[in-house]
């Protein structure tokens, strides 16, 4: 039996210069700036007695050819390892991956790599895991996503990921963040949306979006210094500023239930916050100390809050046998 465990991811500043209508048409390209956090995805694959193959995931799919798999990311993730018979592959997550906004779709499909991976005798790279999973869900799928959850998740820890012109990705580690945890948290809204619509009505307005995109890369560069020099309040403001820029990319990243929730956050005497992933649902992380968290646990008694751990390992074999 093999054992993967993927991280989800947080980002800060930069999504959406991660999609490819944007980064290949920029001088510049595009960068995030984003931490994983320490809630995961977890695949296992097991041998089967014979050579069918069962899937569990919200739904179970037992099939004795992997072409008749519905689920779309285990059957192209079979495809490219090589794996393709004779296993059972289980998949479980800390947090519902539906819409959460913390690139659970991603983490699953390098999980589920790196799991096939190990079962056929492999020990793949973090750039391979990303390279390949950004294979089957942009060019194989089609997915309108961008690069930036599968580097994230693949790679783990805080990094400002650059997604260069001509398609290749610089994964630069970021020092000096065991602080973070102690400024920021997240709070899910209790909404889920699909990101896929939201991301292809934004990717249909790159060109009118320029300016805005042009900001959010500036703002993922300023994102990093602040880090770099602990300056937690300035990270917060910036935040704010990247929340409202982004919002300006498509009417569908916010709606007045959500607006109420960041009203009610900064009455709690937040700095700073954002919505998560491509907007409309998810979590939203936030800025604020114990005064602060503790008067939004308050407020928010109803809403999950976790606080901003991190994940140094990224994608990991957890057990083989």
């Amino acid at each position: 039996m093999i054992v993967s465990r993927t991280p989800l991811r947080v980002s800060f500043c930069g999504g959406g210069t991660d999609l490819e209508a944007y980064y290949s048409t920029s001088q510049e390209g595009g960068c995030v700036t984003s931490v994983a956090l320490n809630k995961y995805v977890y695949v296992t694959v097991n041998s089967r007695f014979d050579e069918s193959v069962r899937v569990s995931y919200s739904e179970m799919e037992i099939v004795d050819d992997f072409e008749k798999l519905n689920h779309q990311l285990v059957k192209e993730a079979m495809r490219m390892t090589g794996v393709t018979k004779g296993v059972e592959i289980t998949t479980i997550a800390d947090i519902p991956s539906k819409g959460s906004g913390l690139g659970s779709s991603s983490a699953v499909t390098v999980g589920l790599l790196n799991a096939l991976h190990c079962f056929a005798g492999r020990k793949p790279t973090p750039e391979q895991l990303a390279e390949q999973a950004c294979e089957i869900e942009i060019n194989i799928l089609g997915q309108t996503i961008g690069k930036q959850d599968q580097y994230a998740v693949a790679y783990g820890g805080c990094n400002h990921i650059i997604f260069n012109k001509n398609g290749t990705v610089v994964v630069e580690k970021i020092p000096n963040q065991l602080k973070l945890k102690d400024n920021f948290s997240l709070i899910y809204t209790g909404i889920t949306r699909l990101a896929n619509d939201i991301l292809k009505d934004q990717n249909s307005r790159t060109n009118n979006n320029r300016s805005n995109l042009d900001l959010l890369v500036i703002q993922a560069k300023t994102a990093k210094k602040l880090i770099l020099e602990e300056n937690f309040s300035g990270l917060a403001k910036l935040l704010d500023e990247t929340w409202k820029c982004k919002k300006e990319l498509s009417p569908s990243i916010s709606n007045e239930e959500i607006d109420l929730m960041f009203k009610k956050l900064f009455d709690c005497g937040t700095q700073g916050a954002k919505l998560l992933g491509a907007g409309g649902g998810g979590f939203i992380l936030f800025e604020g100390k114990n005064d602060v968290s503790q008067k939004v646990r308050t407020i928010f008694s109803g809403n999950k809050i976790i606080p901003l751990e991190i994940d140094y390992t990224g994608s990991c074999i957890l057990y083989s046998d």
